[in-house]
């Protein structure tokens, strides 16, 4: 079973979306604002997080912000009343991986909560398979109809990354953080550097492309 932690201040919603959760089999946790919600995180094993924005103490943004910094990985759905694109471009950017506008669908949400957890299962499993290629996490190989192609670990962690969470952007700081860590005094430009060198290997594959997307970062395509 699957732990959900809802932070929304809101106690109607949060109840209401604790309700429709456990309706369709996950185990949930409550959080009123962001402070709260790091404590429960920090004694509890949680899989995906339901957020709102506008909390008190600490709102969505920031706590999405520490959660990246502190090296969680799971999904987080925002939702929130908040609906201009720079409200939806400061949550992706601070780390959310999807977005709903108040009042939500929560047969919708369900739906999004569904996809965001079985793409984060298979980003945590050792192997991804897209069409005829093969990803290796143990040995950084990938492998296509018989050939094999070992690459530096950066690289492929990079590829893996971007393949597990396909059309989502993830920005070149995003990427930073999570492959060369935090602390790391590397340029951003270096993503762009083991990008070009991804695409030099993997370009003529028809099963994926890599995206640019401007302003923003990258996103890996599936074509199969």
């Amino acid at each position: 079973m699957f732990n959900i932690l809802v932070v929304e201040d809101d106690r109607n919603l949060n109840k209401l979306i604790c309700a429709v959760l456990k309706q369709n089999g996950y185990h949930v946790f409550r959080a009123e604002d962001g402070e709260e919600a790091l404590f429960l995180l920090s004694h509890e094993h949680i899989d995906l997080v339901v957020s709102d924005i506008m909390m008190p103490n600490m709102n969505g943004f920031r706590l999405t912000e520490e959660l990246r910094k502190a090296g969680y990985n799971l999904p987080i759905l925002m939702v929130t009343v908040k609906d201009s694109f720079e409200d939806k471009q400061r949550s992706f950017l601070s780390g959310a991986d999807d977005y709903m506008v108040k009042p939500i669908d929560l047969n919708e949400m369900i739906l999004r909560v569904g996809a965001l957890l079985r793409r984060a299962q298979v980003s945590n499993e050792h192997k991804l398979v897209i069409g005829d290629v093969e990803l290796d996490y143990d040995t950084l190989i990938v492998s296509r109809n018989g050939k094999s192609i070992v690459l530096p670990p950066k690289e492929f962690y990079l590829l893996f990354k971007l393949l597990s969470y396909p059309k989502q952007i993830f920005t070149r700081r995003q990427l930073m953080d999570e492959i060369w860590g935090v602390d790391s005094e590397a340029d951003e430009r270096t993503v762009d550097v083991h990008i070009k060198r991804l695409r030099e290997h993997f370009g003529p594959w028809p099963e994926f492309d890599i995206v640019t997307v401007r302003g923003l970062g990258y996103k890996a395509e599936k074509k199969v």
